[in-house]
């Protein structure tokens, strides 16, 4: 797995995910495998094959977040500038075709939500935005065509 950047709020985040299932969910899982267990013949009991395979995804989201943990690479937000739009700076632009403005923040994947305005780094707006600065506009191929962005704003 490549690096994951993510800042400290998203790496504390992760943590309390990961300990939010080792001790929650994790033990709740447990439990419902004993009950069922406990009523007899396993070979035909729905409630302990669906409790098992609810731990085995649990163990398997667990092991994915702790990977991701593993291959986490913290952003130093004492070192963002507002020269140029890079991973986490907001940065406020304007559709040229419509004039619609809006304002997006770049930010790794795993912290990504764009009810939120925060976009993914990998996205293709993201990438096509990376190194303008005010001002400059952004071509960017997107499923439903080209369109143009420009610049108006970047801030922390």
């Amino acid at each position: 797995m490549a690096a994951v950047y993510m800042t400290e709020d998203g790496y504390k985040k992760l943590l309390e995910q990961i300990e939010h299932m080792e001790t929650v969910e994790r033990p709740l899982i447990s439990h419902q495998i004993a009950e069922a267990r406990d009523k007899g013949d396993l070979s035909e009991n729905a409630e302990y094959d669906a409790a098992k395979e609810a731990q085995g995804m649990l163990e398997m989201k667990i092991s994915q977040l702790k990977e991701r943990l593993a291959n986490a690479r913290l952003i130093d937000e004492s070192k963002l500038n507002t020269d140029s739009v890079q991973i986490m700076t907001k940065v406020r632009v304007r559709n040229q075709a419509n004039g619609q403005e809006m304002e997006y923040m770049i930010v790794a994947e795993s912290e990504a939500n764009i009810r939120e305005g925060k976009l993914a780094i990998t996205t293709p707006i993201a990438k096509g935005l990376l190194g303008k600065k005010i001002g400059e506009i952004a071509e960017l191929q997107v499923p439903s065509g080209l369109i143009k962005l420009e610049v108006l704003a970047i801030s922390l």
